[in-house]
């Protein structure tokens, strides 16, 4: 609901503030959109500089959406109020885009795609913008609901090729975390020139000087203090509260000037967020009001204006209004809200009135409530649905019912990001009196909050309680809590320590016939090693017609790369790569391209890797997830830039201790490793080798031994090396892939110097997908037959191994290579340019998908862009490979299709 417009004296000494305005119009008119975020105190003249926006817009389209702290609840509401003036463009867009904004708005029955609903908005403001530009214009921005404000920063940061501008009011101190980033102008309080201005031209009281200095002082330069303050006459003793809150007071004393009936139609208005006459007239009726003469007494006061919405002076009016108000007129309020709201077309306002009616426990307010969280949840609205189903809960008379509840309450909010208030809902439960069962529900819950926070360790130990709890009462589950407890340690990177803690507490219950699973042939492998648990690994892995990755992606792709099995690992990434894009699940999606690209850098296509790593970010900025590290670790390892490299180690380490993330940690040090093996830093390498060992992760121990047995024989130090590599063909003897065995033969002849060590290296690896490793073979052995003085045998390895570092993109490796061709007197050919050099992750993306024959339009949905951003992205692409069209790129072999 948008407030009326503000005087015009608000906006004195404001032209810092209308030539930014002016610049985001006037970008927007060429075709070069954006959004700027106002931000200032309660009063400080937002909505006034939005309507000057409005007036700088000469020849716009507008469309606006004015944010209310009573509709938080509702999903989507605010960007459904934003696009209804354009949803006539709504046919125009693709059907999958078309149908996730039907049911984002209530206009369909089904589940939105999260990924589609900000880029369907986005195809539905260009549509609406080919005609003429458009403004968008969004106050209150800190009350917008949930969905729509992710929704809304989502258009913001994607704008940038359209003729779209966004314009943005948002109160000071926000929480709207989704809005943070973006580029903002903080509006602060006027100059005292500028303040005796705008007390000159717009009080209606004649002030002497000393109040008019007392008002200047106490209203701190806010503009609308400067206009309200004087209404009071002047001199009311001085007030030591914030101005936000003395403002509220002068609407107050309007309010209470005013007789009963225009006091009760007020509130009425204050309580109902849509601004809506048809249902204020018919609620006012059923109180028994004369609307005619209490309207009339409440637009004389000022606060608010009867046209086609209702609309307050100020977002503050309304909420001084509806605080002013005692509880059984609030009640009142909504009870005859409820009444006139239709059940059928809006039946969770209608449910949410009726709570807020409600003096105490009502389990048919409760039911209705929870079917309002059903619905809202199914329309991807989780933060409305935990509010639901948080009131449901409070509203429960049944003690049963309330705890059920609250339990579910607990897990929305968890699902929603609110982990504080899941944690705090868990605490009105834990003196209950629960059940076995329930008690291990709660025990889950505080151990999956804990994992989500950063700093909190207890997460392992309240869920393997709850599935100890479980152990006697339902024993799959308990064993199934066991691998949940490991699962999403690996999820959250926080798994150092936590398999020695789930095999400890798994092991003190008691055995049940049951057949061998994943949990026996870990504490297999934590008992009598690689050899004896191998098989049972790949049993639990293969799992007979639905492998173990359906169930546990992050474990699935440990153990496969574990048992140094490439191949099993690009099957998880592809499974999760085709669930998660069928789901819409941005957790699945995101683990999938992370997989991919550290898979693809392992097997050195690094044009692979750049572009999934482009699609995760895309995603992660689409959701607004938090980063994800480890792929980007293994391709700069890889790829081996020492000072590109080390300022992502160094931001990773960062990232790492101030979540608690050990297992990115160890990502960090192995990185390190590979790094100052490639650039011949052998005491580096293996002071980082060290330390990624140490834990004994899986899959990272692993992988680490190769780097510590080349970096310690380097460095002199042959019993480190030796035990390393006993390590290193436990492992790989046991798993026996081409990619083990070939690693651990080149690591045996660094220790043995024997070359049939050596020969074995480079047969086996020539079997494997991971080129990089094979190249290191090829190296190793023609640094070792140089060394034996073999001049013409090591050229040919040496070779072999500079072509494939080179052609792969490998560069510390291949110019160790070179360097060892050079002091056999010959000089490496030298190599061309990648083309992931040459372009942005981005355009690289996009570069691969349209040599397959992707059109703008599906590249578009991949990124979360629009089609005229990505034809604006290919011209850049064009430009920088010289070439002039999309057929073109198809042969280009260096884009790794």
């Amino acid at each position: 609901m948008r407030t009326s417009v503000p005087p015009t004296g608000q906006l004195v000494g404001r032209q810092a503030e209308f030539r930014r305005i002016d610049e985001l119009t006037g970008a927007a008119r060429e075709g070069r959109g954006g959004a700027l975020v106002l931000r200032g105190e309660a009063g400080i003249g937002k909505s006034a500089l939005l309507d000057r926006a409005r007036e700088a817009a000469s020849g716009f389209r507008v469309v606006e959406v004015c944010g209310s702290q009573y509709e938080t609840e509702l999903p989507f509401a605010a960007l459904h109020q934003l696009c209804v003036p354009v949803l006539g463009q709504l046919g125009e867009l693709p059907a999958p885009h078309r149908e996730s904004l039907r049911i984002a708005f209530g206009l369909a029955t089904g589940t939105p795609d999260a990924f589609r609903i900000g880029l369907a908005t986005l195809e539905l403001l260009a549509s609406a913008a080919r005609e003429r530009p458009l403004l968008c214009v969004v106050d209150d921005a800190q009350w917008l609901d949930a969905a729509s404000a992710r929704a809304l920063a989502f258009l913001a940061r994607r704008v940038g090729s359209e003729p779209v501008a966004m314009i943005l009011g948002l109160r000071l101190p926000s929480a709207a975390g989704e809005l943070d980033d973006l580029p903002g102008l903080f509006v602060d309080g006027l100059s005292d020139t500028d303040a005796r201005a705008l007390l000159a031209t717009r009080s209606h009281v004649t002030l002497d000087e000393q109040v008019r200095d007392r008002i200047m002082a106490e209203a701190r330069g806010n503009p609308l203090a400067l206009l309200e303050l004087p209404r009071a006459g002047g001199y009311a003793p001085p007030d030591t509260s914030s101005v936000p809150t003395r403002i509220e007071r002068s609407y107050q004393a309007r309010l209470a000037e005013a007789p009963p009936g225009a006091r009760l139609l007020l509130t009425v208005a204050s309580a109902d967020p849509t601004g809506d006459p048809g249902l204020l007239w018919p609620a006012a009726l059923r109180l028994g009001l004369d609307v005619t003469t209490a309207g009339a007494a409440a637009t004389a006061t000022g606060l608010v204006e009867f046209s086609t919405r209702v609309r307050f002076c100020h977002p503050l009016a309304r909420s001084a209004v509806y605080r002013a108000a005692d509880a059984a007129q609030r009640r009142t309020a909504h009870g005859v809200l409820a009444d006139v709201t239709d059940p059928v077309v809006d039946p969770d306002r209608r449910a949410w009135h009726r709570a807020q009616a409600g003096t105490g426990p009502d389990d048919d307010v409760a039911a209705e409530l929870e079917r309002s969280a059903s619905r809202a949840r199914s329309r991807g609205g989780v933060e409305a649905a935990a509010a639901f189903i948080e009131r449901a809960a409070a509203l429960s008379l049944d003690t049963g019912r309330r705890i059920e509840r609250t339990l579910a309450a607990v897990r929305a909010n968890l699902d929603a990001g609110a982990t504080d208030t899941a944690a705090e809902l868990l605490t009105t439960v834990e003196n209950a009196a629960l059940d076995e069962l329930q008690h291990a529900r709660v025990d889950l819950l505080r151990g999956q909050i804990a994992f989500v926070r950063h700093n909190d360790g207890n997460g392992p130990m309240f869920m393997l309680r709850a599935a100890q709890r479980l152990s006697t009462p339902d024993p799959d589950w308990s064993r199934e809590c066991f691998l949940d407890a490991l699962e999403m340690s690996l999820v959250v990177g926080r798994a150092e320590g936590v398999m020695d803690l789930v095999l400890a507490a798994a092991g003190t219950g008691a055995p049940t016939p049951r057949p061998p699973d994943i949990l026996d042939a870990l504490a297999l492998l934590a008992s009598d090693g690689h050899r004896a648990a191998v098989p049972a690994i790949r049993a639990a892995l293969d799992g007979g017609d639905t492998p173990m990755w359906t169930r546990r992606p992050a474990l699935a792709s440990i153990l496969a790369c574990e048992l140094w099995d490439p191949h099993t690992h690009s099957a998880v990434a592809d499974w999760l790569m085709k669930t998660g894009r069928e789901s819409g699940s941005p957790l699945m999606l995101r683990l999938g391209l992370a997989q991919v690209a550290s898979s693809a850098a392992f097997r050195g296509d690094f044009g692979q890797a750049t572009a999934a790593i482009a699609e995760e970010e895309a995603v992660a900025d689409a959701v607004g997830g938090p980063t994800v590290w480890y792929h980007r670790l293994h391709l700069a390892a890889m790829r081996g830039r020492r000072q590109e490299a080390s300022e992502l180690f160094e931001t990773a380490a960062e990232a790492a201790t101030a979540r608690g993330a050990g297992q990115l940690v160890s990502n960090v040090h192995w990185a390190t490793a590979v790094l100052n093996n490639g650039l011949a830093d052998y005491p580096a390498a293996l002071a980082a080798a060290r330390r990624a060992t140490a834990p004994g992760d899986l899959f990272l121990a692993g992988i680490s031994l190769p780097e510590l047995v080349e970096a310690a024989v380097r460095c002199g130090e042959h019993d480190t090396a030796v035990t390393a590599l006993e390590s290193l063909t436990e492992r790989t003897e046991a798993a026996g892939t081409a990619s083990g065995l070939g690693i651990a033969a080149y690591a045996r002849g660094l220790v043995t110097g024997d070359e049939d060590h050596y020969r074995e290296a480079v047969e086996h690896l020539d079997k494997s997908p991971l080129l990089p490793y094979r190249a290191r073979a090829h190296l190793l052995y023609g640094e070792w037959l140089r060394r034996e003085g073999r001049r013409r045998d090591c050229r040919l390895h040496l070779r072999t191994a500079h072509e494939l570092f080179s052609d792969a993109g490998l560069e510390a490796f291949a110019q160790r290579a070179a360097d060892e061709l050079r002091a056999t007197g010959e000089k490496a050919r030298s190599r061309t340019g990648h083309t992931y050099d040459q372009l942005t992750p981005q355009e690289l993306y996009i570069a691969r998908l349209v040599a397959t024959g992707a059109t703008s339009n599906e590249v578009a949905a991949r990124l979360f862009l629009s089609p005229r951003t990505i034809d604006a992205h290919l011209r850049n692409i064009f430009r920088k490979l010289g070439i002039t069209s999309r057929r073109q790129l198809r042969d280009r072999p260096d884009l790794g299709i």
